[in-house]
C-alpha cells in the first residue's frame, strides 16, 4: 500500500511518518502532486496559519492534486490545519479562501470566559459518534492532543464524527465521502492516536 504524506512546508509530516513506521507501515513524504494522486491513501497534515498554508498548497499544485485524489475516491485523512483547509473559507488571516472540498466555514473560538485559553492547547477528551470506523477500539474516555485557535462549522452533507469541549462543544472531526479529518494530532496522541492511524490504514 502506497501512503503519501503531503509536503507543503506546514510542519509535522515527519511526526506522521514516524507514527506510521511504528505501525509497520512505510509512508512517503512528497511535494510531487503526481505521487499524491497515484497513492493508495493520502495523509494531509498541517501546522500553521490558513493563509500561508493555502499559498504553499497552491504554489506546489497540491490543491489540484488533492481535488483529483478526492474525485478518484482515494481515502484521505486530514489533520489539524489539513482539516480546516478542506472547508470553503477560514476567518484566519483576515479571511482565507480554502479548498472548498466540503461545505462550511472555519471560525475562531469566541469564549468570553478568561479561564478558556486560546489557543486551545493540550490533551482533551473526544466524544465519538457510534460506530465511527476510524475510532474502532478507542475507549470513550480517550484524550487526544490539540493545538488550535480555530475550529470548523460544517455545512450540509458533512458528518461530524467527534466533538470536544473548550468553552462549549465544537466539531473535532468530520467525514464526507472518502474524506475523514480530525482537528487534533493523532501523531502526537500516544497509543490512541496510533490506533486511529491504524484504523485509517485498514478502513479509511
Amino acid at each position: 500500500m502506497r501512503i503519501a504524506i503531503i509536503d507543503y512546508d506546514a510542519g509535522n509530516q515527519t511526526s506522521v511518518q514516524r507514527a506510521l513506521a511504528h505501525l509497520g507501515q512505510a509512508a512517503e513524504i512528497t511535494a510531487d502532486p503526481d505521487r499524491v494522486v497515484a497513492a493508495d491513501r493520502i495523509i494531509f497534515p498541517g501546522v500553521g496559519a490558513a493563509g500561508t498554508c493555502m499559498g504553499n498548497l497552491k504554489g506546489r499544485g497540491m490543491d489540484q492534486a488533492l481535488r483529483a485524489a478526492v474525485a478518484a475516491g482515494r481515502p484521505v485523512l486530514s489533520i489539524c490545519v489539513g482539516l480546516q483547509l478542506l472547508f470553503e473559507a477560514s476567518e484566519e488571516d483576515g479571511g482565507t479562501t480554502c479548498l472548498g472540498l466540503v461545505p462550511g466555514q472555519v471560525v475562531r473560538f469566541r469564549s468570553t470566559d478568561p479561564a478558556i485559553k486560546i489557543p486551545h492547547m493540550g490533551w482533551n477528551q473526544v466524544a465519538w459518534t457510534p460506530d465511527e470506523p476510524i475510532a474502532h477500539g478507542i475507549p470513550p474516555q480517550a484524550e487526544f492532543y490539540f493545538v488550535h485557535s480555530y475550529h470548523p462549522t460544517p455545512g450540509p452533507g458533512v458528518a461530524t464524527i467527534c466533538t470536544a469541549d473548550h468553552g462549549g462543544r465544537f466539531c473535532a472531526g468530520i467525514r464526507a465521502g472518502n474524506l475523514v479529518a480530525v482537528q487534533f494530532h493523532p501523531e502526537k496522541s500516544g497509543r490512541f492516536g496510533l490506533q486511529l492511524l491504524g484504523n485509517f490504514l485498514t478502513s479509511g
